[in-house]
């Protein structure tokens, strides 16, 4: 850094500010002071870095910075409702802690509330960055904050824009999972009932995984994509229609026309409609619940480790706060958290002899 001060003409301290984009610099000088660095084959010292890291991480501060939890589900708290968007905030948090801030949530359905408005509330309270998370159905809504003050990670792919630095379940390699567990176990035709509301909500990850599993199937053993609508989830979004009340003799005929082996769908929605269907599980029809909640063995399916989400997110975040990283990125990027597999009674680990379904 002494190097590349003299051949600029600054002083050390300049450098030090400018190569960790401090705002006190002004942007040109950064530009040119790390584009010489480049030049000079700088190089910034990992284990220095370590070092400072870990002093950050220890250093208690009489007032822990506030970081801001931002959600605009249908109800101020109507979020908590949901294990994993819970999950989500509840890893944050802990993190959050563990590096020395305070998380908080901000909802933005409040009356009277406005981009600009809630801007000039985070500008007030000193809050520089913001995780945005539990976000409503509206695709084409824009977060239009000052982003030229605030560092920014989104939880899942809402609103659109702007295109932040995104952390998310990995639910297509979840599905991905789930079919070569399917498999192994020697079922072939896979029914999928998925929530129309929730697939949008995560950017239709579950039905694009599903649909690109079945291309290593014989076309004959593709069963379609079974859609419906929960009236507890059609309120994230007043353009979706309420619940199907026809939604049982839909079922019915559906599994009657495709016959599927198994089937895949949120076991405490799902897996009360099999029963009323007369179908029992595992012996008339294997299931796979693609949201466990449930340890009791009953049930086999892929746990989501949403509270490692929630960490993530808060983890990135404070990388960007440390390198006063502000405003939108010019290239958005995502990371993906996997999940757990595990073992059922509700699919066997041997496909049971060949049955024809019989719904009552």
């Amino acid at each position: 850094m002494a190097d590349i001060a003299k051949r600029a003409g600054v002083h050390k301290t300049t450098v030090s500010l400018a190569l960790r984009n401090h705002p006190s610099i002004p942007q040109k000088t950064r530009d040119r002071l790390s584009a010489l660095a480049v030049e000079m084959g700088y190089r910034p010292d990992p284990a220095l870095n370590a070092l400072i890291d870990y002093r950050f991480r220890n250093h208690r501060q009489r007032e822990a910075a506030t970081v801001a939890y931002l959600t605009h589900w249908n109800t101020k708290l109507g979020w908590r409702e949901s294990r994993s968007q819970l999950g989500f905030f509840n890893g944050a948090a802990a993190k959050a802690e563990q590096l020395g801030y305070l998380l908080e949530p901000f909802w933005l359905g409040e009356e009277h509330m406005t981009p600009r408005r809630m801007s000039d509330i985070l500008q007030a309270r000193g809050i520089r960055g913001v995780i945005i998370a539990s976000q409503r159905l509206a695709r084409t809504e824009e977060l239009a904050l000052d982003w030229t003050r605030l560092a920014g990670v989104k939880i899942d792919y809402l609103p659109r824009r702007p295109a932040l630095l995104n952390v998310s379940n990995d639910r297509r390699g979840m599905i991905q999972i789930i079919m070569e567990r399917i498999t192994a176990a020697g079922f072939r035709r896979v029914g999928f009932l998925l929530d129309e509301a929730w697939d949008r909500l995560v950017d239709r990850n579950w039905s694009a995984g599903f649909l690109a599993e079945q291309q290593a199937l014989p076309e004959a053993d593709r069963v379609p994509l079974f859609m419906y609508l929960d009236g507890r989830y059609s309120q994230l979004d007043e353009q979706v229609n309420p619940a199907d009340e026809t939604l049982l003799p839909r079922l019915k005929a559906w599994l009657d026309r495709h016959q599927p082996e198994v089937v895949l769908g949120y076991g405490g929605i799902v897996f009360p409609w099999l029963e009323l269907a007369g179908l029992r599980v595992p012996q008339d029809l294997a299931f796979v619940d693609i949201q466990l909640e449930t340890d009791d063995g009953r049930l086999a399916g892929m746990r989501h480790n949403s509270q490692d989400v929630g960490e993530t997110a808060m983890e990135v975040l404070a990388a960007q706060l440390r390198q006063n990283r502000f405003g939108v990125p010019r290239l958005a990027s995502t990371t993906l958290i996997e999940g757990t597999w595990n073992d059922g009674a509700s699919l066997p680990s041997q496909k049971p002899a060949d049955r024809t379904l019989e719904p009552a």
